[in-house]
């Protein structure tokens, strides 16, 4: 295996803590009873009602999230890990303008919810071929997407606020910015909004370039709304962030989490 190819494994393996891929390798699903392709510019957004949806309560978002028996392929974990739900007093941006994508990117929320709930979901392993090399194994083997799933319900039109404050940050930040999350600075190189998906009442997609030593590797983030109730999906994927190569977004969430908000 060359050692550039393990230099730059490494590297992702570090740096995907700072994208909540941490648990990306060995994640796990704490209930086994229960069970977008790309996805990301701004969707046409559709004119918001007179009046503000009403807000979920914390017991209804949970009721909404999505569990394993919603995914077709996958492990949603119920019961997020610590490394994946990051507070968000501890992401602060170094220009307040980005401040929306650093938390989206760091897993959190915008503005202030009225409730939230919260998942995780990691792609199934992929199994290299029988005649593949060391170096492609390694790579087939950490081929797994990592999404953190954030739903939350805002009172008085904050929903509606919340997307606009996204594809604002979303333009005065696209040559990139840096943020810490919990103590550790990230870099993003640059910010671009991708095709958003279809069957919301607003959507906003966006690939957001991870900037580590010599690792530039894309992270994909989709925020949809559905009345007064955002999900937030945050995403990236080991062997992109080992080869800076593109990935496919797991639109299926989406559409099985739109589903079930109705």
């Amino acid at each position: 295996m060359s050692s550039l190819v393990v230099r730059r494994t490494a590297l992702a393996a570090s740096t995907a803590a700072l994208v909540l891929l941490a648990t990306a390798c060995g994640g796990s699903s704490d209930s086994a009873d229960e069970k977008a392709g790309d996805t990301g510019a701004t969707q046409a957004d559709k004119t918001p009602s007179a009046a503000p949806a009403k807000a979920l309560t914390a017991a209804e978002l949970e009721k909404a999230a999505l569990v394993q028996a919603d995914v077709k392929h996958g492990k949603v974990a119920t019961k997020v890990p610590a490394v994946d739900d990051i507070a968000q007093d501890k992401v602060k941006a170094d220009d307040e303008a980005c401040a929306p994508l650093a938390h989206l990117q760091a897993g959190s929320y915008v503005g202030k919810p009225a409730a939230t709930a919260k998942r995780s979901w990691l792609d199934d392993v992929k199994r290299p071929a029988k005649n593949a090399s060391t170096e492609e194994a390694l790579l087939i083997g950490i081929d797994r997407a990592k999404v953190i799933e954030t739903l939350a319900s805002y009172d008085d039109g904050g929903a509606e606020q919340v997307m606009k404050d996204l594809k604002t940050a979303a333009e005065k930040c696209a040559g990139g910015f840096a943020y810490t999350a919990a103590g550790t600075k990230t870099k993003m190189a640059k910010v671009e909004t991708t095709q958003a998906p279809e069957g919301a009442d607003e959507a906003f997609a966006v690939t957001q370039t991870l900037n580590a030593d010599d690792v530039k590797a894309p992270t994909k983030g989709v925020v949809v709304r559905k009345g007064a109730t955002l999900v937030y999906f945050t995403s990236a994927n080991l062997a992109s962030a080992a080869t800076g190569k593109d990935y496919d977004f797991p639109a299926e969430l989406v559409e099985a989490q739109l589903a079930k908000l109705g």
